[in-house]
């Protein structure tokens, strides 16, 4: 497990202090050390985390926050387990956890609509879904890629059977497109920018532009039910300082991408700047407050995954995301 980096440096190393209040004085105070843990490598998904630590939200909380990277046996197993407490998953995942009996709870939505999609070189002279016949998509062998190509070519006259289906492995985006695919799912604000940045024009299909029922929650902020359960006000106050931090990086994107890159200094400044101004509208979009979650987004994506195959059970909604531990104020 590759630790990224360590909150409150300076601060105590209590592993069981209480914790305090928003903007209550910790100062001198032991900090519980808690960790939280990535889907993937950090990126501007990730940055309301950093920011709450460099900014000390988490801190005037009686936390000290890790914030690292999953093992083998990834982030939902990690937190279903115990292993952590919190972590960062997607709406898929947590449907299908839920539907096999693991006990992991989405609290916080990351970003409101689903900004994931297709993405095809221009030369590829892709201009709609139906245009996938005949190509070779790139993928890692999942159900849902197959299920979700069908559900929007479908709607376009296409048949997913006429593409070919390509493991992509380690390979990104970029080295993939110049080696053996035609289109890959991606991010648009983390690829999407990037092959803006390089002058790499795509055509980009993005899936909730296709069925209300494909604009789901991804990435979610996830714990599991005994801490949700044993310790609610710890989650409250993990949730204070969190949101607090995608708060500062809706407000100050510049500013929070410059606290990214400091933390995670390999990444490419440039793309996380470019990145940040484009996803930091994106957070909260349309929502009454960052995180909030929605009965009718769970009960379609679950509703669309049985009506695939996809679930072997009706997901039961109202256990599977909570609201509860969001500030109120």
């Amino acid at each position: 497990m590759l630790t990224i980096v360590t909150a409150c440096g300076n601060a105590g190393n209590g592993s069981s202090g209480a914790q305090g209040g928003a903007g209550e004085n910790t100062e001198g105070a032991s900090l519980r050390d808690i960790k939280v843990v990535l889907d993937w490598t950090p990126n501007t998904n990730h940055t309301g985390l950093y920011v709450a630590v460099d900014q000390g939200f988490y801190q005037e909380e009686g936390l000290n926050v890790e914030i690292i990277q999953p093992g083998q046996a990834g982030a939902d197993t990690m937190v279903a387990s115990g292993e952590v407490p919190f972590g960062v998953s997607y709406q898929e995942g947590v449907t299908q956890a839920r539907t096999q009996g693991v006990p992991i709870v989405s609290i916080a939505a990351v970003i409101q609509h689903n900004t994931s999609g297709f993405a095809a070189p221009a030369d590829r002279n892709i201009k709609s879904p139906k245009d996938f016949e005949g190509k070779t998509y790139g993928g890692w062998g999942s159900p849902i890629d197959s299920a979700v190509l069908d559900t929007i070519m479908s709607l376009e006259g296409g048949d997913v059977d006429k593409v070919s289906n390509v493991n992509m492995g380690d390979a990104d985006f970029f080295t993939a497109i110049k080696r053996d695919i035609d289109f890959a799912w991606i991010f648009y604000g983390w690829t999407g920018i990037e092959a803006e940045l390089r002058g790499e024009a795509i055509d980009m299909f993005y899936v909730k532009d296709y069925s209300e029922k494909l604009d789901y929650y991804t990435p979610v902020l996830i714990s599991n039910e005994k801490t949700i359960n044993e310790e609610p006000e710890l989650v409250k106050a993990f949730m204070r300082a969190t949101t607090k931090g995608y708060e500062y990086a809706i407000e100050h994107p510049e500013e929070a991408a410059g606290i990214l890159s400091a933390a995670v200094p390999d990444l490419d400044k440039d793309l996380v700047l470019a990145s940040q101004k484009w996803l930091s509208p994106k957070y909260q979009d349309d929502a009454s407050r960052w995180g909030e979650q929605k009965a009718e987004v769970w009960q379609n994506y679950s509703d669309w995954m049985v009506e695939h195959g996809l679930l072997d059970q009706p997901l039961e909604v109202e256990k599977a995301y909570t609201n509860e531990f969001l500030p109120t104020e």
